[in-house]
Parts: C-alpha cells; structure tokens; sequence
C-alpha cells in the first residue's frame, strides 16, 4: 500500500470506529508498518486540517472527530482534476494553503478506484509556465481570519515606506495583484493596499471595533463578490 492509499485507509478506519480511539501499536499492526511511520501519517493528516486528536491514558489513542469528517466524496476523476486545475490559478491570492489542504481532503474522501483514477488522469495533463502573482505572505492572508489590528510598513509608487496601523476589512483581486482593503488609522479612512507593497507585517494583540464593510466604488473594473454556489 502506498502513502496516499494508506493516508486515506486511515482516516476510513478512525472515522469507522469514532469516537472510539485507536492506538499507534494497533494502527501499526493493521497497516503492516512502523509506530513511527503511523505517528507521521497521523501528524501528515492534522497538518493538512483533518480532525485526529490524541487521547491520553493507558486505553487510549488517536479519535477522529467524525462530526466534522466528510462521509466519501462521490466526485469522478474528472471533477477531481478540473479542481485542481483551477486551484492553480490560487497562486498568490489569501487561500492558497487553503486551496491545497481541500484538494488533500477531497482525494482523501474520494473511493479508492476513483483516486487513483484521478491522479491517473492528472498525470497526463501539463501546463507551461506563466506569470503568476507573487505568493501573499502568511500574516496577510490571514489578516480577515486573525480579526486584529496589523501594524505594517507601506511603499508607495516611488518607494517610500510608511508605517501605519490597519483593520483589515476584505480583499480585492485582480490578475496581476490583490489589494487588502482595510481601515488605516494614519489616514482615517478606508484605504486599499496592494499586498506586494506590504513591506513589514506585525499582528497585534488588539481587536479592532466592529466596522460595517464598505462597497467599493472602482473606477477600473466591477466588482464581483465571491459565494460558494459555484
């Protein structure tokens, strides 16, 4: 059995016996593997968000949280591949570690025949290189979730660099950059900063107060607003 297979065989057997847990010695034994190669696997699937957790004591082991666990997945290969494909384009926006952890779920949650047809499929599409937004750094891409005043340094067009304190409001995308819209205390105003001029991140202790979101008005282009209906 190779990783993916078993990485997806674990999940099956947590979620089959949840909430009971299952040991690493007993994992072991029924996958024919190492505690340490079981420990890894277990450590793979909680970094890409699946809900395992460790219960101590002499009967105790790993439990999978089966309330947030999705039942098998009844995408076809097809579906499978045309996600990933479109998750490509993720490259430099807020949700691209995001996108791969849904992906990783998603294959993981699929039947076995389907998966392996999937990367099957997948194998046999290539893509040619082509300009990308820079990556986001991490602390702006988690600025909505985080929920608390950043302290960043800002160049502007000529490279002069401002520090300043924001309340990160939303995100605005284009093809060649985002912005992150946010309310700048230095200006006190709605202000909206292209990320890759974000020069120096600090996340604060401070929870801004709650600021209604303000409709953008820009002048270039409309504005879509994202929803998950596909």
């Amino acid at each position: 059995m190779n990783r993916t297979d078993r990485l997806y065989a674990l999940v099956e057997e947590l979620r089959a016996v949840a909430p009971r847990p299952r040991s690493a010695r007993w994992l072991a034994r029924r996958f024919e593997v190492s505690v340490r190669t079981v420990e890894r696997d277990i450590s793979a699937l909680q970094q890409a968000g699946t809900p395992i957790y460790a219960e101590p004591g002499r009967t105790g082991g790993y439990c999978l949280d089966k309330a947030h666990t999705m039942p098998p997945v009844n995408l076809t290969p097809g579906e499978a591949v045309a996600m990933a494909l479109a998750l490509k384009h993720l490259d430099g926006t807020p949700f691209r570690a995001e996108a791969g952890s849904a992906l990783r779920k998603l294959v993981a949650a699929m039947h076995e025949d389907d998966a392996a047809e999937a990367r099957e499929l997948a194998s046999r599409v290539h893509l040619l290189d082509k300009p990308s937004p820079p990556p986001m750094p991490r602390k702006i891409a988690d600025a909505l979730d985080a929920g608390r005043v950043l302290r960043i340094g800002y160049a502007d067009r000529e490279g002069a660099v401002t520090q300043r304190e924001i309340e990160p409001l939303s995100y605005v995308g284009k093809p060649a950059h985002w912005y992150l819209v946010a309310w700048c205390r230095l200006r006190d105003q709605v202000r909206v900063f292209r990320t890759d001029r974000i020069t120096s991140v600090t996340v604060t202790a401070e929870v801004p107060k709650f600021r209604r979101r303000t409709d953008l008005d820009i002048p270039y282009g409309d504005v879509e607003q994202l929803n998950l209906a596909g």
